[in-house]
């Protein structure tokens, strides 16, 4: 799978108005812990940072009926609008993402292995589900917003209008789960995982794409980060990310970043160079990681990082 990138384009990250929402203080969904620190105050939310593993959260959270209901009920059909302008820009970054991981050859050796099974978790409008079916993959989505209706009527995909953990796909049925930009937005991110574990079957694979706090933008730029946004519950470290992936009985085998400065951020060169030198040195703006199912979760312990 090899794609050369089309005319940059600076796509700006969509996010629900800040509102006031019934909150609650949940532990940290990587230790467990309940202590943390201010780190990011951001215009009418913030973020705190746990002092034991270093997970940088909203906390309070706002319950899970309140966030379910910004994309399903308040602003529903604006998500789905901002999702069908952006789609082919979404799929066309998604694309250089996997051939970065190496996804010619993860697909050769699922295919060669008598699988070829693929669950998006989070699929939007279906376009890579779509794009992976004309590459003979068998498809199945998972889409709470209104992009799953277009998805099934317009491009005939298999999406599941619920929550991962409410669709009971068969234990052990897919070869690859993907999620993109979605563990971010997730109350409770341990139960996708746990949930992921339980319908691949063994030696299959995850794939993440999601906002990287430990990135040079993120440290550059702090509450004004593009992804310090009021829907995002989490931001996640290709440390922390790793640590809970492999509680939860997965083995990290990639991670991968892109882009250093976003468009408008500086002059063409300048951004030319700030992507490719944080491209190289593995602190882009944004990260996927491959992982593997391999151990049964909670097979190790949490402990401070």
């Amino acid at each position: 799978m090899t794609f050369q990138p089309g005319p940059s384009k600076h796509i700006k990250t969509w996010s629900t108005p800040v509102a006031a929402e019934e909150c609650r203080p949940v532990p940290c969904a990587l230790c467990g812990g309940m202590l943390f620190k201010p780190f990011l105050l951001c215009e009418g939310f913030s973020y705190v940072k746990c002092t034991a593993c270093g997970l940088v959260q909203i906390n309070p959270q706002p319950v899970t009926a309140e966030v379910e209901r910004r994309y399903k009920q308040l602003y529903g059909n604006e998500y789905f609008l901002y999702e069908r302008r952006n789609e082919a820009a979404f799929l066309e970054l998604q694309k250089l993402a996997f051939n970065d991981a190496g996804f010619d050859r993860l697909e050769r050796e699922l295919m060669g292995t008598g699988g070829g099974k693929v669950l998006d978790v989070g699929c939007a409008t279906g376009a890579m589900l779509d794009f992976l079916r004309g590459r003979g993959w068998q498809t199945a989505g998972v889409e709470i917003s209104p992009s799953a209706e277009y998805a099934r009527n317009e491009k005939k995909l298999d999406v599941r209008s619920q929550n991962f953990e409410d669709c009971r796909f068969p234990s052990e049925s897919f070869d690859l789960v993907i999620a993109s930009h979605l563990i971010e937005h997730l109350n409770n991110p341990v139960l996708f995982f746990r949930e992921a574990w339980r319908v691949l079957r063994h030696g299959a694979f995850l794939m993440l794409i999601t906002p990287n706090i430990g990135g040079f933008q993120a440290r550059l730029l702090g509450s004004r980060w593009r992804s310090a946004i009021f829907d995002h519950l989490y931001l996640f470290s290709a440390r922390t990310l790793k640590a809970m992936l492999k509680i939860q009985g997965f083995k990290t085998e990639g991670v991968y970043t892109w882009g250093g400065l976003a468009a408008g951020l500086a002059p063409a060169p300048i951004k030319a160079f700030a992507d490719k030198t944080a491209k190289a040195l593995g602190i882009g703006d944004v990260m996927l990681i491959k992982a593997r199912k391999r151990c049964f979760p909670g097979q190790f312990t949490r402990k401070p990082l």
